[in-house]
């Protein structure tokens, strides 16, 4: 049974410009590898300032120059951002128009304890006329990749310092990708898991894989699909599903740029968007999200055989956004008419709802690293973190519940203590006075 949620209003936000695209920060690999940089930086400024007083510093009596040992009560240069690890980084804005609003990436951060999402960004990169339309995280932090109207661009994390606290920031990289530069609208991008293999694939139907970060060529494939949807690499990074606009997924093999399998879809279904996630038994499944003229239908695959195994209608309005949490355990659908909807993935049944999480359209979906949260954005400016917490009697329950009853069941109760009143003055129920 599912448990419709109230939204929680701290961890709704609306930052003013519509998104398109919505991820977790990989923070616990970028704040490694921030600390890495600086005290590269560090390092480079102590050799520096050494060679610069060596000349100048004293003597022992032999005529040899003493190196100064730093003192203890010299201040230590403060820690990157660590109020906490959860931050979302969001992409949108209004396009090439004179609409006023902003093409921009956005960074805000997420407190779990008070399930609260920043209500300022905690950073912004407002990109002029060029709209941010997809975008793919790089998981080990070393930025994220955007796709533009008609080439991609790379992005960087950084920090500023700021009030004598450093803040995490985002900037332009000097990496330029000469490869997907003019080469129309890419609609899916997708990093593998371990950072080495990028996916591309645009809307005239090319589909291109790279070696990451040196965009070496693994396939340049012009007619995978009549439009490319989406985009996802299996844990190992052996296999890649692609989905186009209409007809059967493909499934490459990325070591031989090969196809060796073809997804076919129902009558009337139209695939919209695919995930991998390891199931209860660590068995790999492929879970594909598709359209019907019923709704959205969540359709199974053995990623061995790559037979077709079940497929169950789970919301009635046509789904706009899906992602799986990286344990495997949930899968995320967001819909049309703006609920966000949780699926247990072993059983496909809905274990949570949050109606009206939107108002508009849920445009992106991404769970945490860690499982524990789910992000949502919208086309209404918005963005939502929804916590999920353990599973306890069969159900997952959204942390900040309704006084532990979904609203449902506390309607049922009005509507039956109104019946049992009129039923009552009708003479209709016994007088146990």
């Amino acid at each position: 049974m599912a448990n419709g949620q109230s939204p929680d209003s701290s961890a709704l936000q609306k930052y003013g410009i519509p998104f398109y695209s919505a991820a977790w920060v990989p923070y616990k690999e970028l704040k490694s590898k921030l600390q890495s940089d600086d005290q590269a930086r560090s390092d480079d400024k102590r050799e520096d300032s050494n060679k610069e007083s060596a000349t100048s510093a004293p003597a022992d009596k032999d005529g040899d120059s003493v190196d100064k040992e730093p003192s203890a009560a010299e201040p230590q240069k403060a820690d990157g951002p660590a109020a906490s690890e959860y931050y979302v980084v969001l992409a949108g804005g209004g396009g090439e128009g004179r609409s006023g609003i902003a093409n921009a990436i956005v960074v805000a951060h997420f407190d779990f304890a008070s399930s609260t999402l920043s209500p300022q960004p905690v950073a912004k990169l407002v990109l002029g006329s060029e709209l941010p339309y997809r975008m793919a995280v790089h998981p080990k932090g070393d930025g994220l990749i955007c796709a533009m109207q008609n080439s991609c661009r790379f992005f960087e994390w950084d920090e500023i310092e700021e009030s004598e606290t450093r803040k995490l920031d985002v900037k332009v990289s000097d990496k330029t990708l000469d490869l997907l530069q003019d080469v129309g609208q890419q609609l899916a991008l997708a990093y593998d898991t371990d950072s080495s293999t990028l996916a591309v694939g645009g809307e005239e139907g090319n589909l291109r894989i790279f070696k990451w970060p040196s965009m070496e060529v693994i396939l340049n494939e012009d007619q995978a699909h009549s439009s490319v949807k989406d985009l996802c690499f299996s844990p190992d990074g052996k296999f890649l599903v692609s989905l186009g606009s209409r007809g059967p997924g493909r499934v490459w093999d990325v070591p031989s740029a090969k196809v060796v399998a073809s997804l076919p879809n129902g009558s009337d279904e139209v695939f919209f968007s695919c995930r991998f996630a390891q199931s209860r038994d660590n068995s790999l499944i492929l879970y594909i999200a598709a359209i019907t003229g019923k709704g959205g239908s969540i359709v199974t695959w053995n990623t061995s055989s790559w037979k077709r195994l079940r497929s169950k209608h789970v919301v009635r309005d046509s789904i706009s956004s899906f992602n799986v949490s990286p344990d495997g355990r949930l899968l995320a659908i967001g819909t049309t008419q703006g609920d966000v909807v949780v699926v247990d993935s072993s059983k496909l049944g809905v274990q949570m709802v949050v109606r009206k999480a939107h108002l508009g359209f849920v445009t992106a979906l991404a769970f945490s690293h860690d499982s524990r949260a789910l992000v949502s954005a919208s086309m209404d400016s918005s963005a939502r973190v929804t916590l999920i917490k353990e599973k306890k009697n069969g159900m997952y329950n959204q942390i900040k519940a309704t006084g532990g009853l979904s609203w449902w069941i506390i309607i049922l109760i009005i509507l039956l203590a109104i019946l049992a009143y009129f039923l009552k003055e009708e003479g209709l129920l016994p007088d146990f006075d």
